[in-house]
C-alpha cells in the first residue's frame, strides 16, 4: 500500500524501475539519483524532515528552484534535476500515489543557446592517428599489451567519429552487433531504442588490425573493445576518456574535450557536406529533431560557399 511505504523507499522503487525495467543508461541513472538525493537533503534541511512525496506541493518546488536561482546553477543543470522530478512524479501517479503532479506547469528558465564544440576534419585525422607511433618510431622488442592498448585506441577512436556513437553505446558492442558483411553496427541508444548504422572502411581497417594484434577471440557476446587483450571485460567509458585525453594531447588538441565531442564533429562534418537533417537526426538516436538542430549553425558557411560558386550575382 501507498502508506507503508517512506518517502525514500518510493525513490529508491523509481530508480530500481529506471534500472531493471526501463534499462536507461548509467550516466541517466546517476543523473536522476543526484537530482533525487539533492532535493530530498535541500527539503530535509528546509523542513526538517525527510521529503514526503505524496504532500509536497507545487510550493515547494517554486521554493527549491529559487534556492537553485541563488545558488547561481547553470540553467542545463536545472532542467535536468526538474526532469528527474517529473519522471519520479510520472511514476507516483502510476502508482496511484499522487493524484496530480506538484510539478505540472511548472515553468523554468530558458536553456542557455550553447553551440555544440566540434573538432575540424584535419583535427579528427590528427586524433585518431595519434594512438599509433610512427613505424620508426616502434622498437622491435615493443611491449605487445602497449600496442595491443594502442590499436585498440585507434580503433574505437574511429567507430567513435565514423558513426556519431555516444561513449556507453561504443563501450557496450558486442562482436555480434557488427555486421562487417554490410558494414552496419547495431548500436542499443537511450532508452533501449535500437538503430543500425552504416561504419566506414577506416573504422573496419582499424578494428581487424586491433583484434588480430590482440587476437580477439571473436565470440559473439564477447565485447567488440575490451579492457584487456584475452578477457572478456569491455574497455569502461572512464579509460576511454582518460585514453582521449592522453591522444588529444599527443596531437597538439585541448586535452579537456570529451569523447561526446567526436559525436558532435561527426554531426557537424555531415551537415557541413550536405547531409539533411532529418538523415542526421536518425543517425544520432535523437527522439525530437529539435535536439539535432543544434548543429545546422555549420551549414551557414556552406551555404554561402555555394551561394558564391553559383549565383551569377555573388
Amino acid at each position: 500500500m501507498a502508506g507503508e511505504q517512506t518517502p525514500d523507499s518510493w525513490a529508491a522503487r523509481f530508480l530500481r524501475e529506471l534500472e531493471v525495467v526501463r534499462q536507461v543508461s548509467p550516466y541517466t541513472l546517476r543523473n536522476y539519483r543526484q537530482a533525487i538525493a539533492a532535493f530530498s537533503q535541500w527539503k530535509t534541511q528546509d523542513a526538517g524532515r525527510e521529503a514526503p512525496w505524496p504532500e509536497l506541493t507545487r510550493d515547494d518546488f517554486l521554493s527549491y528552484l529559487r534556492q537553485l536561482g541563488r545558488q547561481e546553477l547553470d540553467r542545463s543543470s536545472i532542467h535536468l534535476r526538474f526532469s528527474a522530478l517529473r519522471s519520479l512524479y510520472r511514476y507516483l501517479l502510476r502508482e496511484g500515489v499522487v493524484a496530480r503532479s506538484p510539478l505540472r506547469g511548472l515553468i523554468l528558465p530558458r536553456r542557455e543557446q550553447r553551440l555544440p564544440i566540434f573538432l575540424q576534419e584535419e583535427q579528427v585525422a590528427r586524433l585518431v592517428a595519434a594512438p599509433l607511433p610512427p613505424p620508426s618510431a616502434v622498437p622491435a622488442n615493443d611491449d605487445a599489451r602497449s600496442m595491443g592498448d594502442a590499436l585498440r585506441d585507434a580503433a574505437l577512436l574511429e567507430f567513435i567519429y565514423s558513426a556519431g556513437l555516444r561513449v556507453s553505446e561504443l563501450c557496450g558492442l558486442t562482436v555480434q552487433n557488427l555486421d562487417q558483411a554490410t558494414r552496419q553496427v547495431r548500436v542499443m541508444g537511450k532508452g533501449r531504442k535500437e538503430r543500425l548504422l552504416p561504419m566506414g572502411m577506416p573504422a573496419w581497417d582499424a578494428l581487424e588490425q586491433y583484434w588480430k594484434v590482440t587476437q580477439h577471440p571473436r565470440h559473439l557476446t564477447w565485447p567488440v573493445f575490451l579492457a584487456r587483450a584475452g578477457l572478456p571485460a569491455p574497455i569502461r567509458p572512464l579509460t576511454v576518456q582518460r585514453r582521449l585525453k592522453l591522444h588529444l594531447a599527443r596531437a597538439g588538441l585541448d586535452p579537456d574535450l570529451t569523447p561526446h565531442k567526436l559525436r558532435h564533429s561527426f554531426a557537424t562534418h555531415l551537415l557541413d557536406r550536405g547531409a539533411d537533417l532529418r538523415s542526421v537526426q536518425e543517425l544520432l538516436g535523437h527522439s525530437r529533431l529539435a535536439t539535432t538542430e543544434v548543429y545546422t549553425h555549420v551549414t551557414t558557411e556552406r551555404l554561402k560557399r555555394a551561394y558564391e560558386s553559383a549565383h551569377p550575382r555573388a
